[in-house]
């Protein structure tokens, strides 16, 4: 139980930082162009839209951006489950790679697979907690009911770490994440 507060309380410590900026694109901004229906392979959660910070700058890591089916150098199939895991939790890519991730949710509940720095998970970790029941409309993310697939296509830049969670509230906080190595 100790570990749980521990970590809800350090998860709130970039929020704090990253609230202070504008969050352009997010949280039911439609004026932005957030979509009020899901993308093709995502579940919607409800009304408002919300973006896990592609646009706006937020992050220092250069996690990468949206890429193109079409230059996927290969397609890695990753499993999410009710125990809070993905499968496989560590991936390694190339800097420059395009890959095409094949997303399975194998449990009965809703889970998502989001890309960002690890401080912008954590900050959109404790804003779904805040504001649960919002629909996911980007381009660095797949929400998926139980029993569904979709895909997730990404061209990484730099080397570096690119993190991914489930930010549904507990998930990510139950250890439901894991690592992309770009090498």
């Amino acid at each position: 139980m100790k570990k749980i507060a521990m970590l809800a309380a350090l998860a709130l410590v970039p929020m704090m930082a990253w609230s202070a900026g504008n969050h352009a694109g997010g949280h039911g901004d439609q004026a932005q162009g957030a979509a009020s229906e899901p993308a093709h392979g995502q579940a919607g959660h409800g009304a408002a839209a919300h973006d896990h910070g592609t646009a706006g700058g937020h992050a220092a890591v250069d996690i990468g951006q949206p890429g193109d089916a079409a230059q996927a150098s290969r397609t890695v199939d990753v499993s999410m489950d009710d125990m809070m895991r993905f499968s496989p939790a560590r991936i390694d890519v190339a800097a420059g790679e395009t890959v095409r991730f094949v997303v399975h949710n194998n449990g009965d509940i809703a889970h998502e697979m989001v890309l960002g720095s690890l401080e912008d998970l954590r900050a959109h970790a404790v804003q779904m907690r805040e504001q649960p029941g919002m629909a996911h409309a980007e381009q660095n993310a797949v929400s998926l009911e139980g029993k569904a697939s979709g895909e997730l296509v990404w061209t990484f830049g730099q080397a570096g770490t690119v993190d991914f969670a489930c930010l549904l509230p507990g998930h990510s906080e139950a250890g439901m994440v894991g690592q992309i190595s770009v090498i």
